[in-house]
C-alpha cells in the first residue's frame, strides 16, 4: 500500500489466486457505480482508481456535474466521491494488468460474474461502463444480448439496473476528446440526478 488511504488490497479471486488489486468501494443506495475495465498497475500501486496521471478521469470528472467541484486525483477524492455524491467504484475484472491488451477471455469468465452478483447484491441507480469493451465483454461474458447502442444510456439492463456506457478516459483512446468526454458525463450526470 502506498499509505493509510491507499485503496490497494490483497484478495483472493474466485480461482483461489491472491492478486494485489483495488478494494471495491460499494454499499446499497448508491447513485451510480463506476465500473472500469481492470485495474492499471499504475492505479494499484500509487492506491486507487484512474492513477495513471494521463488518465483523462479526473480532469473530465473535475468539469463535470458528476463531481461539481475541482478533485485532486487520489484515494481521498474516490471517498469523496463515494461518501458525498455516492458513487461506487469497481471493475469488470480485479486482476490489474500494464494494458487491457493482457486480459484474457478466461478473465471475463472468472470475473463477470463476480460484479453480476456484485450488483444484484447492491442495486446501484446506475451501472456506469468506461468503455463499450468494458460493457460488451463483461454483457458477453454473463450471457447478456447487447446492442452496442451509441454512448450513453443503453437499451439493456443488468438485473433492472440501467446501464450507461462512456469512452473509456484512458489515453489510449484518443479518439474521444476531454469535452466529448465532459459532454457524457454531464449526461450521465443529469440522469443521476447530481446536476
Amino acid at each position: 500500500m502506498t499509505d493509510s488511504a491507499s485503496l490497494a488490497v490483497t484478495l483472493t479471486g474466485p480461482d483461489g489466486q491472491r492478486l494485489e488489486t483495488l478494494a471495491d468501494l460499494l454499499r446499497p443506495g448508491l447513485r451510480l457505480v463506476s465500473i472500469g475495465l481492470n485495474p492499471s498497475l499504475p492505479s494499484v500501486q500509487r492506491g486507487f482508481y484512474f492513477a495513471n496521471p494521463v488518465n483523462r478521469f479526473w480532469k473530465a470528472m473535475s468539469a463535470s456535474r458528476l463531481a461539481g467541484r475541482e478533485l485532486e486525483p487520489g484515494p481521498e477524492a474516490i471517498r469523496w466521491l463515494f461518501e458525498q455524491r455516492d458513487i461506487g467504484f469497481t471493475d469488470v475484472v480485479k486482476r490489474p494488468t500494464a494494458g487491457s491488451a493482457a486480459l484474457r477471455a478466461a478473465d471475463f469468465r472468472l470475473w463477470a460474474p463476480v460484479l453480476l452478483e456484485k450488483l444484484e447484491r447492491y442495486r446501484p441507480g446506475m451501472a456506469w461502463f468506461h468503455g463499450r469493451v468494458a460493457w460488451n465483454r463483461f454483457a458477453r461474458a454473463v450471457g447478456i444480448p447487447f446492442s452496442n447502442r451509441n454512448w450513453g444510456l443503453q437499451a439493456e439492463r443488468v438485473a433492472d439496473i440501467p446501464v450507461f456506457v462512456s469512452p473509456n478516459p484512458s489515453p489510449a483512446n484518443a479518439a474521444f476528446s476531454l469535452d466529448d468526454l465532459i459532454a457524457c458525463y454531464n449526461d450521465l450526470a443529469d440522469r443521476v440526478g447530481l446536476s
